[in-house]
């Protein structure tokens, strides 16, 4: 990684941060971008799980006293068992594949409302939940739209919202890694300097963002995320498809 990389690395790493501070997604969704350019896709899944559990971590514990840990429980216990059926299946990503996915993401923020039966505090949903979730996370590298979809009819405010997404996101990008540890390995140590020295900049940019939300009404925040969500899908399917004609 060149020293230009390395600071375009840091930079992308505090502005993806702080922008899922303010909406508890989409900044995850760009710092993979950004991974799958410098990185093959399962190593560039693995720094993109080290990162966002840094920026979800930092932003669980800022937001602690809103979590709602009785859905965490049931989604982790999800998460778990999606890891386990795609190990049995030895599933290997790659970059086209992982773009149309993101790429069809969107489609679920404008579903309408009506249409979904989901309800997050309810022990069934949460448990499906972390297993879709868990299960596009380890896949895809990024669930934040899905997730979304069982917390519709939850009557959450937005911090609550956040808050718990953020410490389900720790669990799941926890489980990735592991899951992709042998292409973690494969960096070196270079590498594994700039994406430590990253590490802070994904803490700040949580503060930051997490400033941010508390300024936004219900209201706002849920618009801004629908449209800011589908214009980085459209370009990530756009993406997959230039890449699976190659």
């Amino acid at each position: 990684m060149s020293l230009l990389i390395g600071s375009a690395f840091v930079l992308v790493v505090f502005l993806t941060s702080m922008l899922s501070g303010i909406f508890g997604m989409a900044g995850g969704l760009v710092l993979l971008w950004f991974l799958l350019l410098i990185f093959p896709a399962g190593t560039a899944m693995a720094v993109h799980g080290v990162i966002q559990l840094t920026a979800n971590g930092s932003r669980a514990w800022l937001s602690r006293r809103f979590i709602v840990w009785r859905i965490v429980a049931f989604m982790t216990l999800g998460v778990l068992s999606a890891a386990g059926l795609l190990l049995l299946f030895n599933y290997s990503p790659n970059a086209a594949t992982v773009s149309i996915l993101i790429g069809l993401m969107p489609i679920l923020v404008w579903m309408p409302k009506r249409w979904f039966h989901l309800d997050a505090n309810r022990k069934s949903h949460a448990l499906c939940c972390g297993i879709a979730s868990g299960g596009l996370t380890i896949a895809a590298g990024v669930s934040g739209p899905l997730i979304d979809i069982f917390f519709v009819r939850s009557h959450m405010d937005r911090r609550q919202v956040v808050a718990t997404k953020a410490m389900i996101q720790v669990v799941a990008h926890s489980i990735k890694i592991l899951f992709y540890l042998g292409a973690a390995l494969s960096l070196s140590t270079a590498e594994w300097g700039m994406i430590l020295l990253a590490a802070p900049f994904a803490i700040l940019g949580t503060q930051t963002g997490t400033r941010i939300l508390h300024r936004l009404t219900d209201a706002n925040f849920r618009t801004w995320t629908r449209w800011i969500v589908t214009g980085i899908g459209a370009f990530y399917f756009a993406q997959g498809i230039y890449l699976l004609s190659r």
